[in-house]
């Protein structure tokens, strides 16, 4: 991946920054991505924690407990960096990593390299992670993404904050 593709992801990702974010915002952005997959026909799982508390969960046709276990592994990986799975995966990438490795201080039974898992923050901190699996690893990033934005694009329309 390219430096400046790179650049921008980690830009578009410190942008969606929430105000507050409540179990209530979790299932709006867990529904919008259940609603892009639905009309999409797309065989994903997605899941968003608060925390260590996982707030949201659902499984589309298609999908199995793999599914749920990658996700797992991705929201590890996005808590261990405070990074996006999808940037930390193609950090790791350029420096010739392509798989979690115990030498390299990541146990495969416990991180993955893929993308799809997405931090919440909350005026800057990390608060949460929302998750996708089931599609590629710029495809899983792209679809938690554009819920976020879409619904933090909302919470600033309804209370008129363009921060």
């Amino acid at each position: 991946m390219p430096d400046t593709e790179l650049d921008d992801l980690v830009q578009e990702e410190w942008s969606l920054s929430f105000p507050r974010f409540t179990h209530d915002d979790a299932r709006a952005v867990g529904g919008h991505i259940v609603g892009t997959a639905t009309d999409g026909a797309l065989a994903i799982t997605t899941a968003i924690w608060l925390g260590e508390q996982r707030v949201f969960h659902a499984a589309m046709r298609g999908t199995s407990a793999d599914n749920d276990a990658w996700m797992e592994r991705k929201a590890a990986l996005t808590r261990r960096y405070d990074a996006s799975s999808w940037i930390v995966t193609s950090r790791l990438r350029r420096y010739g990593v392509t798989e979690a490795k115990p030498a390299g201080g990541l146990d495969p039974m416990r991180y993955v390299l893929a993308g799809g898992a997405v931090p919440i923050r909350v005026a800057g901190t990390t608060v949460g992670v929302a998750v996708v699996s089931g599609l590629s690893d710029a495809e899983d990033h792209a679809l938690v993404i554009d819920a976020l934005r879409s619904h933090l694009a909302t919470r600033r329309a309804s209370t008129g904050d363009r921060s």
